[in-house]
């Protein structure tokens, strides 16, 4: 099964090499919420920008500030530690009056917009994120990389799981293994459900590769589970109008592989025994997700920068604007575009 560093390329590998994420600005990302707050209710909505610090850190400062329970400050999700980011917080202040911008502010955040909203933030409830991205230095004409990204555009890439996901040199899969076996306890939650994210991205993961290399990644099979990368919906089979292949074409669905859990596949036919015969070698990992109640879920095999752009700076210099779906990985893109060195950037141990 390949690594997270061993995945094949669809557009023929980098181009050469480039600095990536030398400063926090050189990577800005932006919550695309996906819906308007309601302007009222218990929670208290706060757009924050944050530099150089991780999502739970701000979560945490949030609620250190108001003097308040960690567990009533929510997000959509994490954000990279080494970047410029701005997403939301929701804070749970029934009968509250919200509070003032200055009371909440510490280095490396600052709050940009208050609001109030009915419900409260959860996990995943965001459309996507949209990106601007500069590479530093490239090792290749700036004629190489705007034929590339344009080919990029238009054809995606592959929808791996970046290297992020796996931890420090890969290691969350190991650690998942041990927890399976009974040899590893995790301390937290939060450091459990990383552990199993691992494990079942690493199986995705190597489901992609394997269709890649057959040919059939992007050549809908007899049994596909068809998926919208905007929001998740998938077409299971039994649900399927039958003009799900020329939806494909035109990409407007794409074909899904699974995230590994308990029962049976919602692929069928050839696609279910193509997806079984890839990952019998791998029972010790899907009887660990079975074991701890993971479902069958699925996710789509192809990502598409959304409103993509390409600025050549003065120096020579690349910057990158694109929107993707929420979950997935900008370096997943720019893997098929540039060799990522972040031999310059700051070295920062997080558990994802």
């Amino acid at each position: 099964m390949p690594d997270s560093n061993d995945l094949p390329f669809l557009h023929g590998g980098p181009l050469g090499r480039a600095r990536f994420k030398v400063q926090p600005e050189d990577f800005v990302v932006e919550e695309q919420l996906g819906f308007e707050p309601s302007g009222d209710g218990e929670h208290c909505l706060l757009w924050v920008e944050k530099r150089d610090l991780d999502s739970n850190a701000a979560a945490a400062r949030l609620a250190d500030a108001l003097g308040m329970r960690r567990r009533l400050v929510s997000h959509c999700g994490l954000k990279d530690r080494h970047a410029v980011t701005r997403q939301w917080f929701s804070l749970h202040m029934p009968g509250q009056a919200s509070p003032e911008a200055a009371a909440l502010e510490s280095e490396g955040l600052r709050v940009l917009h208050i609001t109030r909203n009915l419900r409260k933030l959860r996990r995943g409830i965001h459309r996507g994120n949209r990106f601007s991205i500069r590479l530093r230095g490239p090792e290749f004409e700036a004629a190489e990389a705007a034929r590339r990204w344009r080919k990029i555009a238009e054809q995606g890439a592959p929808n791996f799981f970046g290297g992020q996901r796996f931890g420090n040199d890969g290691q969350n899969v190991a650690k998942a293994l041990a927890m399976f076996r009974g040899e590893f306890t995790p301390g937290d939650r939060l450091l459990r459900g990383l552990l199993l994210s691992a494990a079942r991205s690493h199986l995705f993961n190597a489901v992609v590769a394997a269709r890649m290399a057959g040919g059939t990644w992007d050549r809908p099979l007899d049994g596909e589970v068809f998926g919208f990368a905007d929001n998740g919906t998938l077409l299971l089979p039994e649900n399927q109008r039958g003009d799900e292949v020329s939806r494909f074409e035109q990409g407007i669905v794409e074909l899904t592989g699974p995230l590994w859990g308990s029962g049976e596949l919602q692929s069928v036919g050839e696609v279910r025994k193509l997806e079984q015969e890839l990952l019998a070698g791998f029972s010790d990992l899907t009887a660990g997700l079975e074991a701890f109640g993971l479902r069958q879920e699925r996710r789509v095999m192809r990502l598409r920068p959304l409103h993509p752009e390409l600025e050549v700076m003065e120096n020579g210099d690349l910057k990158f604007r694109f929107d993707l779906p929420k979950g997935t990985y900008a370096t997943t893109v720019l893997r098929e575009l540039a060799e990522l060195d972040e031999s310059g950037a700051p070295q920062v141990l997080t558990k994802h």
